[in-house]
């Protein structure tokens, strides 16, 4: 379980503050499938990044299954991020001199699991996201669609229970993005918990949950 107590990012830029995220206190329990919808700039990738542990917030709690991630200390923090979520993020974040193989491997290589079992499982992900055939293939030899459905096996790479995702359909056709949100909800009825932040209004229709975030202010849509 998610839960969020009275949770603020404030960014500071010179004398100026933004609030970004604004007193949010909700909960997401295990196995849900949330849409976060709202204009651009309204707080989407900020609330993403600070479940992630990417960013930590000015003030507030972030518990999952009891643990406070806004006070983990740098260590606990790298491994929250290494085993307890998945991060898709919008602009895919793969390593340009890695191939499809290599880029899923690399966060179980900083988790330390043994080179056979990487490599096993890496292509085992690449199967199910139906990437196996392209798995020796470069970013930039792959389109669009092709790059997210590996930037999903890089997010479960480690097998967590939480997946983050950042517009995860922004950048493709209708089609490709159809087939993005399916493999989600597949990955949703397998017991993921995951959350995804979208413009896309055809994704509602697979959420178990929708919120709307306006000026970093979340409720139920």
């Amino acid at each position: 379980m998610i839960e969020i107590e009275n949770l603020i990012k404030v960014y500071r830029r010179g004398e100026i503050e933004v609030i970004a995220i604004r007193d949010v206190s909700l909960k997401i329990d295990d196995g849900e499938m949330v849409m976060l919808v709202g204009p651009s700039g309204s707080g989407k990738t900020t609330f993403l990044h600070l479940l992630g542990g990417i960013d930590r917030p000015t003030a507030g709690k972030i518990l999952v299954n009891g643990r406070n991630v806004a006070m983990m200390g740098d260590k606990d923090l790298t491994d929250y991020r290494r085993k307890e979520v998945g991060m898709v993020f919008q602009f895919f974040n793969l390593v340009p001199t890695l191939n499809a193989l290599e880029n899923v491997m690399l966060p179980m290589q900083f988790a330390g699991t043994p080179k056979k079992e990487q490599r096993e499982r890496a292509m085992e992900l690449l199967e199910m996201v139906g990437m196996d055939h392209r798995a020796k293939h470069y970013p930039d030899e792959m389109s669009g669609g092709e790059q997210q459905r590996v930037a999903i096996a890089v997010a479960l790479a480690n097998d967590p229970g939480i997946i983050l995702a950042d517009e995860p359909t922004g950048e493709l056709d209708t089609e490709t993005g159809l087939k993005i949100i399916k493999l989600f909800k597949r990955l949703n009825e397998e017991g993921k918990t995951v959350i995804i932040a979208t413009h896309d209004m055809r994704l509602l229709n697979y959420a178990s949950r929708v919120l709307k975030i306006e000026d970093g202010k979340i409720n139920e849509a």
